[in-house]
């Protein structure tokens, strides 16, 4: 069991970037969708404050790629209720989309049924259901990746991953070692860049000092095999950057980075914009 200052550590602290709007975006919490089993989940919402009417605005998802009995066991609460979920969804909301948080039981059956939930009742919600994203970090990634390679399924717009576990490829296998370790979800067994849609664009972070067990490998494997596929990536490379920076490494350079994954929402969903992706070095 994990002593009472780690867990706080780990649930109680936001992101350390700060917009004066985060404070003013309106939540909904704890509305309703059928999970994969038939049993009912809740959600939250986070909308901007300048939404007027029946105007439709584009939707982050914040992939949750461990299931909440084990991590709510682990660490006292929901993943959507900790203070690093909550501030990036009020940091969304603030930029201009709305977010959205959500429990779970069966994280890769209840992901693909909230997708399904929202491509279906987005209006109800003020969701543009053609514009949907999604950001992940950490051990949530692999998740999030499945749902670009999916092309039968709700379509993604684009998609943010911090910090993230990515694929295996053949003969090593740092992400399934990492699954059974750390008990996230890795629906991409299997699978190669190759299977991804070429059409989505994808923000990546790297931590150049990560401390997660090969993770790099995994990610600059991705970002090698990406760009020689010419996918529309745009990486960011924080060199002197820990796991999870967002949180807890309260620098300029991680700011930064917040900023401009806000950004690459807006750039690719919110103002509409077409163009393909960059490479970056902060």
């Amino acid at each position: 069991m994990l002593d009472a200052a780690t867990r706080d550590r780990v649930t109680k602290t936001g992101v350390v970037y700060f917009t004066p709007g985060m404070n003013r975006v309106t939540v909904h919490r704890d509305l309703e969708f059928i999970g994969a089993d038939g049993a009912t989940l809740a959600m939250d919402l986070y909308h901007p404050q300048d939404v007027r009417g029946a105007e439709r605005r584009p939707a982050v998802i914040i992939a949750a790629g461990y299931p909440d009995p084990g991590f709510e066991g682990l660490f006292g609460c929901r993943f959507k209720d900790t203070a690093g979920t909550s501030s990036w969804a009020q940091l969304i909301a603030s930029a201009g989309l709305i977010a959205i948080a959500y429990a779970n039981r069966e994280p890769v059956g209840d992901f693909a049924a909230l997708l399904r939930h929202l491509a279906e009742q987005g209006d109800a919600y003020g969701i543009d259901r053609d514009r949907l994203c999604l950001l992940a970090v950490s051990g949530n990634v692999p998740l999030a990746l499945s749902a670009l390679m999916a092309r039968d399924s709700v379509p993604i717009a684009c998609a943010a991953f911090s910090y993230g576990y990515m694929l295996d490829w053949e003969g090593s296998t740092p992400v399934a070692d990492a699954a059974r370790t750390f008990k996230f979800a890795n629906p991409c067994g299997g699978k190669s860049v190759r299977d991804l849609r070429p059409d989505v664009p994808i923000f990546i972070a790297r931590a150049g000092q990560d401390q997660m067990p090969r993770l790099n490998e995994s990610l600059d494997r991705f970002v090698s095999e990406g760009l020689s596929c010419n996918l529309p990536l745009t990486v960011v490379n924080y060199a002197r950057g820990p796991h999870a920076f967002d949180l807890f490494d309260d620098t300029e350079p991680s700011r930064r980075i917040v900023e401009q994954i806000l950004a690459f929402f807006r750039t690719h969903v919110l103002l509409r914009a077409t163009d393909g992706g960059s490479k970056v070095v902060a």
